[in-house]
C-alpha cells in the first residue's frame, strides 16, 4: 500500500463489495473488457485519426511495455501534464495499467505548481508537451529537474532532445524484448491501491493531492455513466482538459469507453471547432462549463451547423444559472445536465428523466445509494431539509484522506470519515441538492478554483505592498473573478499592469491572476480586528453596478 495514502476501513471495503459498488477491477482491466467487447468499433477520434478499441488496446499495451523497459515501476509517481490528444489517453491508461501513479496536473500549471507536485509526490518522471499556446513546457520541466533531484525522466509529447523521451517515438517503436503473453497480468495493480492522483481546489494554497484507487474510480466511472445516460451510441465530445476529473471520468471520456461509445477530442474551444465537430461526428454529449455555455448561447455560430444529434450539454465546475439552462433547451433543443461534485469523490448529477424544475434549478442527486450525505451547521449538527449548511459526505468513491497531508486531513475529515466539502448547500425532501456557495475563502472562476490565501501571499511578496485582500467579484461569463484590494506602503504607487507583471514572474497559473486592482487607504475591520472581506465584496459589487449604469446612460 502506498505510504501516505489513507485507505477505507476494512469494514467499509467489505460493505462496498457486498453491495456491488467495488468490483475488484483495475482501470486497465476495465479497458481490456471494452476492447474485447467492442474491438473493431471506433473508440477515439482526433482530427483525421480514427482509433478503434483494438488499436487503442494495442497502443496502451505497447506504451506500458516501453515504460516498464525504461524503468518505471508500480507505485512510482509521475507528474502528468499532457495536452488534449490521443497520446494523453494512451499514456494515462498505460501508466495505470502497470501501477505507475500519474499526478494529474493541468495545462495552466507552471513552474511553482509543477515543482511542488514533483517534490511532494517524490515523482520520478514528468509527461509534458513541447510548446502550447506559446508557452515552453520543456524548458519549465528542465528547470524543475535541475532543482528536484528525484526527477529522472522527462517524457515529451513532441520532439525530444538530449535524454528526453518522445512518446511518439515509443508508440512507433516495436517492443524489443519478448515478453510472455501474461506479462501485464503479472504486474496487475491491487484494485485497492492508488491508481492516480487528482488535484484539490487548493483552498489553502497549492492544491493537495487526491489519491483515487482502481476500485473507487471504476465505480465512479460506471455509476456516473449510468446516471448520465451513456451507452454504445454515446458520442462524447471532450473540450476541457482531460486531466480534469470532470472530463476524465465524471462521466467523461472514460465512461464513453466503458459503455462502448465513442470519444471525440476537440483541438479547440471556439464555437466553429466545437460545433463543426458536433455536426461531423454526430456528437450526443458535450461536457462543458459556465464560460463556454454562456458564450455558446449568445453566439450565432452553433445554429449554422446541424446539431440535431446533440442530446445533452453537461455543466461542471460551477453552478449553471437557470436562465442559461433554459437557453440550452430553447436554442439547442437538448437537455442541460448539471454535474456537481468534487475531485475528492462525491458526484451529484441531475438524471435526464428528472422533472423540468429539477433540471433547470437543482444540482442533481448523489449518484450512488452508498453515498452518505449530511448537511450540517457550524457545530456539525444536521439541519432540516430546505435549510442551508455545509455538505459532508462519505461513500464508496469519496476518499478518506489527502496524500501525505495529516494536518489537512485532521481539518477536512470528521473522526468517522466524512469529508467536509466546504460547499454550502440545501437539500430537498427528494434528496436533490442546491448549491449556495462556498464556506472557505475560494474564488470559483468558471470552475477553476483560486485560493485567496495563496494569491495574497504572492502579492505580499511585493516590497511595495503593506497588506492585501483578494475577493470574488461577480462576472456574467465566469460567475466570479478575482479583485485585489491592496494597501500600499507610504509613498508607493502601483498600476494594475505592474501588479500582473510581478505575479507573472512568480510562475503561477494564469487563471490565478487578479482581474482588477483596487488601491485602498485602509481596510474595513471587525471589532476583533479582522478584515471584513464581506464588506469588500459588497463594495466591489456596488462599484461595478455604478460603472455599468454609467455606461448605459
Amino acid at each position: 500500500m502506498l505510504e501516505g495514502f489513507t485507505p477505507w476501513p476494512e469494514a467499509f471495503g467489505r460493505l462496498y463489495r457486498e453491495n456491488g459498488y467495488w468490483s475488484d477491477l483495475t482501470l486497465g482491466e476495465m479497458l481490456e473488457s471494452s476492447v474485447e467487447k467492442y474491438g473493431s468499433k471506433e473508440a477515439l477520434i482526433y482530427g483525421d485519426l480514427r482509433i478503434t478499441y483494438n488499436q487503442l488496446g494495442e497502443k496502451v499495451n505497447r506504451l506500458a511495455h516501453h515504460f516498464w523497459d525504461l524503468g518505471l515501476k508500480p507505485l512510482d509517481r509521475v507528474v502528468f501534464q499532457l495536452a488534449n490528444t490521443p497520446e494523453n489517453v494512451y499514456t494515462f491508461l498505460a501508466l495505470v495499467k502497470i501501477g505507475v501513479i500519474p499526478v494529474m496536473a493541468l495545462p495552466a500549471h507552471r513552474f511553482t505548481e509543477i515543482s511542488y507536485f514533483v517534490q511532494h509526490a517524490d515523482a520520478v518522471a514528468t509527461f509534458t508537451p513541447t510548446v502550447q499556446r506559446k508557452f515552453d513546457y520543456v524548458s519549465m520541466v528542465e528547470q524543475v529537474r535541475a532543482e528536484q533531484h528525484c526527477l529522472k525522466y522527462i517524457f515529451i509529447q513532441g520532439e525530444a532532445k538530449n535524454d528526453q523521451i518522445s512518446l511518439e517515438a515509443l508508440l512507433d517503436s516495436p517492443i524489443e524484448h519478448k515478453y510472455p503473453d501474461d506479462f501485464l497480468a503479472r504486474y496487475r495493480p491491487d484494485p485497492d491501491e492508488v491508481a492516480f492522483m487528482l488535484l484539490s481546489g487548493g483552498t489553502t494554497g497549492i492544491p493537495k493531492l487526491i489519491p483515487r484507487t482502481h476500485n473507487d474510480y471504476v465505480y465512479n466511472i460506471r455509476q456516473s455513466g449510468k446516471v448520465g445516460g451513456y451507452d454504445e451510441d454515446t458520442v462524447f465530445l471532450a473540450v476541457l482538459p482531460i486531466a480534469h476529473n470532470y472530463t476524465l471520468g465524471c462521466p467523461g471520456l472514460l465512461a464513453a469507453l466503458y459503455y462502448g461509445g465513442k470519444a471525440v477530442i476537440s483541438p479547440g474551444l471556439d464555437e466553429e471547432t466545437v460545433f463543426s465537430l458536433v455536426e461531423k461526428e454526430k456528437v450526443t454529449i458535450i461536457a462543458a462549463a459556465v464560460p463556454l455555455v454562456s458564450r455558446w448561447v449568445s453566439s450565432p455560430v452553433p445554429l449554422r451547423y446541424d446539431i440535431s444529434s446533440l442530446k445533452v450539454i453537461q455543466n461542471g465546475g460551477a453552478r449553471l444559472a437557470p436562465e442559461l439552462r433554459k437557453h440550452i433547451v430553447e436554442q439547442f433543443k437538448c437537455k442541460p445536465q448539471e454535474v456537481f461534485g468534487t475531485g475528492e469523490g462525491l458526484l451529484s448529477i441531475c438524471p435526464l428523466d428528472a422533472d423540468e424544475d429539477m433540471l433547470i434549478n437543482s444540482s442533481g442527486v448523489p449518484i450512488s445509494p452508498g453515498d452518505e450525505i449530511k448537511v450540517v451547521d457550524d457545530n456539525g449538527n444536521e439541519v432540516p431539509d430546505g435549510q442551508t449548511g455545509e455538505l459532508i459526505v462519505r461513500g464508496p468513491y469519496t476518499i478518506r484522506g489527502y496524500y501525505k497531508a495529516p494536518e489537512h486531513n485532521s481539518k477536512s475529515f470528521t473522526a468517522d470519515g466524512f469529508y467536509r466539502t466546504g460547499d454550502i448547500v440545501r437539500k430537498n425532501e427528494r434528496g436533490y441538492l442546491f448549491t449556495e456557495g462556498r464556506k472557505k475563502d475560494l474564488i470559483n472562476r468558471g470552475g477553476e478554483k483560486i485560493s485567496c490565501e495563496e494569491v495574497e501571499n504572492y502579492i505580499l511578496a511585493n516590497p511595495k505592498v503593506e497588506n492585501v485582500c483578494l475577493v470574488a467579484m461577480p462576472d456574467e461569463v465566469f460567475g466570479e473573478k478575482a479583485c485585489a484590494f491592496v494597501l500600499l506602503k507610504a509613498g508607493e504607487t502601483m498600476t494594475f499592469e505592474e501588479l500582473k507583471d510581478f505575479l507573472r514572474k512568480q510562475n503561477i497559473a494564469a487563471f490565478k491572476l487578479p482581474e482588477r486592482l483596487e488601491i485602498v487607504s485602509a481596510f474595513p475591520l471587525s471589532p476583533a480586528g479582522k478584515i471584513l472581506k464581506r464588506k469588500l465584496r459588497e463594495d466591489i459589487i456596488e462599484k461595478l453596478a455604478k460603472e455599468k449604469a454609467s455606461k448605459n446612460i
